[in-house]
């Protein structure tokens, strides 16, 4: 019974041991999926440390990647200037054409108007009036910084306004009773009375050299001049009285920069063109009857019918545009040049002047004549080199009195 009950009490423990203890295969199934588990996470482990070695890597090559990149889209600054250059040359190009272009077009368009409408005062004043809404149209839209204006800027340009309208009225005159040849060859002495005024205003008198220029500039007005088939005194003297002006207008402009230095010469010439129009506008109006000639009735009287009226008002507008862009262009190109330089581009126009009216009007021309014209152009293509080269080089003024 004891040894029944030692048996008895020894069964718990065995059979609790033996239950616990898996079987055989049971057990060979554990260790194999532990080594299984140990295989993926060391796996697992190793594909990280690459993954990572992988990041630092390409981490590494990325800078490198965007620096040469950089590099690359970075052009050097000989390039960067060689383009720059390019492009400034090509603008301007385009504003040299376009500034000969509407130069002619506004001096063609001015003579077949006036072969219809003698009218140079109002005309004048037209011309002025599109140029004063143009102005108008830049300061709005910012295309030109609208200066400040006060009455001391208006009373200091008053004398060139005064003195632009006398210009351009007279400018006119000469185009309504000669050819636009002759005017232009005529006016070809503005170099002349630039020195003159330049010496009265500006106490320049300039070296002998830039002086003996001026033998071939009058020489070829006069040769020009004595066989010039559409010449009348009116005209002759307009152009003369023109050139007078207009280059004691430039030498007051210089003047009023240097003393005042208030406004550039885009906003000078906007300004004088305003107040030429208002100066003008009473005078046009009681001498010609100003606006009064546009009605029907009064240039059906100039024998226009309807059509002709048409092509005349348009020719009126086109010259107006053409007369405030091309002195807008000049002024705009003088910006970018050098002064002798505008001077030559514009020796070159006026020649192109000449040429594309002979061509549009087809006006008798001797020999004589265009020897002339030659000579007088020469002359200021002299003038324009010999103020180059003695720039500041022996002037000579004259001592106060």
């Amino acid at each position: 019974m004891a040894s029944l009950l030692g048996r008895k009490a020894c069964i718990p423990a065995t059979c609790v041991q033996k239950s616990l203890t898996p079987p055989a295969p049971l057990r060979l199934g554990l260790a194999c999926s532990a080594l299984q588990r140990h295989q993926v996470q060391t796996a697992i482990a190793s594909r990280v440390a690459r993954q990572q070695e992988e990041n630092g890597r390409a981490a590494a090559i990325v800078p490198r990647q965007r620096t040469v990149c950089q590099a690359a889209a970075v052009p050097a600054d000989g390039e960067s200037d060689k383009g720059k250059d390019m492009s400034g040359m090509m603008v301007l190009g385009l504003m040299f054409v376009a500034w000969y272009g509407t130069n002619i077009f506004f001096n063609i368009y001015n003579k077949q108007l006036f072969k219809v409408f003698p009218f140079p005062l109002t005309t004048t004043n037209i011309q002025f009036f599109i140029g004063s809404c143009l102005s108008m149209v830049f300061w709005v839209t910012g295309i030109v910084k609208l200066p400040k204006i006060d009455m001391a800027l208006v009373k200091s340009i008053y004398p060139l306004a005064i003195i632009n309208v006398l210009g351009n009225v007279l400018t006119n005159v000469s185009l309504g009773h000669v050819a636009v040849s002759f005017t232009h060859t005529v006016k070809a002495m503005e170099p002349f009375f630039s020195v003159i005024f330049s010496a009265i205003f500006l106490g320049d008198v300039p070296p002998v050299p830039v002086l003996l220029t001026l033998v071939p500039i009058v020489g070829g007005v006069v040769i020009a001049s004595l066989t010039e088939a559409t010449f009348n005194w009116t005209g002759f003297l307009s152009a003369i009285f023109s050139n007078m002006t207009f280059q004691s207008r430039n030498v007051l402009s210089k003047k009023l920069m240097i003393k005042k230095g208030a406004v550039d010469n885009m906003n000078l010439f906007q300004i004088i063109t305003i107040m030429s129009f208002l100066m003008l506008l009473p005078v046009s109006t009681m001498v010609e009857g100003g606006a009064a000639l546009l009605t029907p009735e009064s240039l059906a009287n100039l024998g226009l019918n309807e059509a002709a009226r048409e092509q005349m008002f348009m020719r009126l507008l086109s010259a107006g545009i053409c007369f405030h862009s091309y002195q807008q262009l000049s002024y705009m190109i003088l910006s970018r040049v050098a002064p002798v330089t505008h001077s030559i581009g514009n020796c070159v126009k006026r020649v192109v002047v000449i040429v594309a009216s002979l061509i549009a009007f087809q006006n008798p021309i001797s020999m004589q004549n265009a020897i002339g014209t030659g000579i007088a152009l020469f002359g200021v293509f002299l003038y324009s080199q010999a103020k180059r080269k003695y720039k500041g080089k022996g002037d000579v003024k004259p001592e106060a009195a």
